[in-house]
């Protein structure tokens, strides 16, 4: 955890900076009665029936001292979505020496998932421009 609050603590760089990643499962729901309008004095009236259209993967990469996000979807959490994420979070960041980025510790968040998806050239490339921080468990 310690190293974790470090990194919060360092001053904006832009050659490393500091970038948090998730990502979260999210239902996509619809509206089946729509809302009625505002009125004075009082709010906005939304019915509590919903529609359900599925599921889908959230990634976001969020650079807390710029505020700076990048969003994605996926349809499911895959080494290769990671990856393909993962290289698009790298081209954002094109004067970096190199992305500090904290991130939990899940199957997929880790350099093997370049060596996956990616020729080994490509894929060592991409794994040296990340700093790779994990989260403690329940931290």
């Amino acid at each position: 955890m310690e190293d974790i609050l470090h990194l919060y603590n360092l001053p904006f760089d832009e050659k490393r900076p500091v970038v948090c990643f998730d990502q979260l499962r999210v239902q996509l729901l619809g509206e089946v009665v729509s809302p009625l309008e505002m009125k004075a004095g009082k709010p906005k009236r939304v019915d509590y029936e919903y529609e359900r259209g599925g599921t889908c993967w959230l990634l976001v990469a969020f650079e807390p001292l710029t505020g700076r996000r990048i969003v994605e979807t996926s349809k499911q959490r895959t080494k290769a979505d990671y990856c393909r994420f993962m290289q698009r979070v790298a081209a954002s960041f094109p004067q970096a020496e190199k992305v500090v980025l904290v991130q939990d510790n899940l199957n997929t968040h880790h350099a093997s998932s370049f060596y996956e998806n990616l020729p080994p050239a490509e894929a060592f490339e991409l794994a040296q421009r990340f700093e790779m921080h994990y989260t403690p468990k329940k931290g």
